[in-house]
């Protein structure tokens, strides 16, 4: 099969980490372009990539203003910026891989959708757990009718407490009105995991949620605005950011914070930066916890948690069907197969994968190139912008939920998106 060519916009994790397959794979992906507003990751993924300095851009409307310059395009801007150089590759003519999620505004979503169909083009977006081998195994046990028909999902996000400081207090998602509610920005992969293994459409949501912790009333007494103005606390406060940051690792979350990794450029960062305040004293207002209910066409039922509060960052999972029940964790990789009547229990445990997101990175990568490259086991994709709009619809239905305190009927929802899109055109 013949090399894909590709161009990324946005050069910063994500960015980063799904380029990286070219490195590991150069006779299946070259990175041919980037935009990316960063002089410093701008050049770092020319360097890395071999791109020649007439392709590296400032933003991706310079990119977008020549011709098409590779096959495909990688979007892994921040949340807000996804629709418009989306919606410019695909009339363009690439084929898009767009970073989660698709947009904030649910009409936006169904815009993409939209013209990803009208312009014949490749439009995946990047729910990686759909790639990893254990929801995929999870996936092939349901459909091989190990535990009989699948009646109800339990479905645990467990978001380890430092994850939820560094990302959704200090960092670039801890304020809904620049990013996205958590349930977006953290959670649609759930959402698109659930839809998945119910395999039917989800019908009705309910949710609750609050940000209880991370407020200023719960900050330590005589805690400073910044952690390194002489905070009492240093000692016992869990999120005291020195401690956090100013060690001998500077891989990520650490790499987030400065593009400047020396001790000097940390502490710089964390004296005038968004991660050296205290996390009681943030700007934020994304939930800290929150669970979804969700009815599905084929009376399936699940139930899911999102919460801060947890020693470890993991997807745990219990999948309770008519002749058994299936438990997994997935940073273990196991899972556990309980038939019913019999006692048996199988216990499978999965290689751990090398990539990100339990070889999800390398999954999504793997299979968007062999689409593009035209497999026909490719055609038959896993996901696909038309997919994953319904999951963000759960998603935003859920938030709308938790706001407004009642249960969202999907197509409802959907009728008054639509409504309001046509009224807007």
């Amino acid at each position: 099969m013949k090399q894909v060519t590709a161009a990324v916009i946005g050069a910063g994790n994500r960015g980063t980490a799904y380029a990286s397959y070219a490195l590991r794979y150069p006779s299946e992906l070259r990175i041919v372009a980037v935009a990316e507003p960063s002089p410093v990751r701008r050049e770092k993924m020319g360097e890395c990539h071999g791109i020649p300095s007439n392709m590296l851009f400032e933003n991706w409307e310079e990119l977008m203003a020549h011709p098409r310059l590779a096959e495909a395009v990688l979007i892994c801007t921040q949340d807000r910026m996804h629709y418009q150089p989306a919606i410019m590759a695909l009339k363009k003519g690439y084929h898009v891989l767009l970073e989660k999620p698709m947009a904030t505004d649910p009409a936006e979503c169904l815009k993409m959708g939209a013209c990803a169909e009208d312009y014949q083009r490749i439009f995946l977006i990047c729910h990686v757990l759909r790639y990893t081998s254990f929801f995929s195994t999870l996936k092939k046990l349901l459909d091989e009718g190990k535990i009989g028909r699948l009646i109800s999902i339990q479905h645990n996000e467990n978001l380890a407490y430092w994850h939820q400081a560094h990302s959704y207090v200090r960092g670039n998602w801890r304020n809904s009105t620049e990013s996205s509610p958590m349930i977006l920005a953290k959670s649609c992969h759930d959402m698109d995991i659930m839809l998945w293994l119910a395999g039917a459409d989800c019908q009705q949501v309910s949710s609750f949620g609050s940000l209880t912790h991370f407020k200023q009333e719960n900050a330590p007494m005589g805690a400073p605005a910044r952690c390194l103005d002489g905070c009492p606390a240093e000692k016992d406060c869990l999120y005291y950011a020195p401690r956090i940051y100013l060690t001998e690792r500077t891989d990520w979350p650490v790499s987030a914070i400065t593009n400047d990794l020396s001790l000097a450029g940390r502490v710089e960062a964390l004296k005038t930066g968004p991660y050296g305040r205290c996390v009681y004293f943030c700007d934020n207002n994304v939930v800290d916890h929150q669970v979804v209910n969700l009815q599905f066409a084929n009376e399936v039922t699940a139930a899911f948690t999102m919460c801060a509060f947890s020693a470890e960052e993991s997807r745990t999972i219990k999948l309770m069907g008519t002749e058994g029940e299936i438990r997994g964790h997935m940073k273990k990789n196991e899972i556990e197969v309980v038939y019913f009547g019999t006692g048996r229990k199988d216990l499978i445990r999965l290689e751990k994968a090398g990539s990100g997101h339990g070889g999800g990175d390398d999954g999504l990568m793997r299979h968007f190139i062999r689409e593009i490259q035209g497999e026909a086991e490719a055609k038959t994709g896993l996901t696909s912008a038309g997919i994953s709009v319904q999951s963000h619809l759960m998603a935003l239905a859920a938030e709308r939920s938790r706001l407004e305190k009642k249960v969202i009927t999907v197509s409802d929802y959907v009728t008054e998106v639509m409504r309001g899109w046509n009224s807007a055109d």
